[in-house]
Parts: C-alpha cells; sequence; structure tokens
C-alpha cells in the first residue's frame, strides 16, 4: 500500500477513534452518577458493552471513510457521501456531550434520530461509489438504530 495511502487512513482512524475519546471524556465521569440513577429501559446493555462496540464501530467507520476518500475516483457522488460521513461524524461528537454532560436526554434524541437519518442517507450515496464502504456503516447504523430506542426509553422513563 502506497505511503499517502496508509497516511490517509491512520488519519481516518484518529479522526474517529479521537471522536470517541472526546465524548467518553463527557462519558465516563456521568456512568457512576447521573447515568446510574436514571431509568432505563430493561434492554440496555451493561455500561461496559459501550466501549467495545464503539470502538469497533469507530474503526469500521474510518476504514468506510478511508476507502471513499482513497480507494474511489473524485465524483459528485463521493463528494456527497463524504459530506454525508462528516455531518454524521459532527453529529456522533455532539451526543455524549449533550446527553451525558447535559443531561439533555431530550435534545440527545433528536440528535441521534438525526444521526440515524444521516447515517442511512451516507450509506445510500456510498452505495454508489463503494459497496464495501457503505456495508462498513451498517453495523454502525444497526448499533445507532438500537442506541436511539435506548435514548427513546430514557426520554420516556424520566
Amino acid at each position: 500500500m502506497p505511503i499517502k495511502s496508509i497516511g490517509r487512513l491512520l488519519l481516518c482512524l484518529v479522526v474517529c477513534l479521537g471522536i470517541g475519546v472526546v465524548g467518553s471524556l463527557s462519558t465516563k465521569p456521568e456512568i457512576a452518577g447521573w447515568y446510574a440513577g436514571i431509568a432505563k429501559p430493561f434492554w440496555t446493555p451493561p455500561p461496559g458493552v459501550f466501549p467495545i462496540a464503539w470502538t469497533t464501530l469507530y474503526v469500521l467507520m474510518a476504514i468506510a471513510f478511508w476507502r471513499l476518500w482513497d480507494r474511489t475516483a473524485p465524483s459528485a457522488p463521493r463528494s456527497r457521501a463524504m459530506v454525508l460521513f462528516a455531518i454524521q461524524l459532527a453529529l456522533n461528537a455532539a451526543w455524549s456531550p449533550v446527553f451525558f454532560g447535559w443531561h439533555g436526554i431530550r435534545t440527545g434524541l433528536a440528535i441521534i434520530v438525526l444521526m440515524v437519518v444521516t447515517i442511512a442517507a451516507t450509506i445510500v450515496s456510498a452505495l454508489q461509489v463503494d459497496r464495501i464502504a457503505a456495508w462498513l456503516l451498517v453495523p454502525y447504523l444497526c448499533w445507532v438504530l438500537y442506541a436511539s430506542t435506548i435514548n427513546a426509553g430514557v426520554v420516556a422513563l424520566n
């Protein structure tokens, strides 16, 4: 693999995993206190599941974005997929500080619903230029849909 491609892959990994690290800074301090004290739906997994799932998903997201950036020719569909990816990543970065840091469970729900829509749009756009990149985002969409039900349950129960 050319050095330029390796550099792009590393940058994608740093950015995506970095979003996860930044999110954990507002999440981790709230797990034992505020989050432990609110009502959650019965299908909420134990807190230890989330870092494993998210780390895996951030790696898959990074590879998907790298494939769009490095493995596909510039085109309008590629640009659209990359812009949508950036938008969903910004929403992803906003969710943890809003939900955990500010205890904004309703605003968090609005953000996560927008994430679902934007991730789905990213997948549809990516399918036009790189099917593998699109499929790498499907587990992420599934997880965020699941997380949305947890967020909605928290809103309903609190």
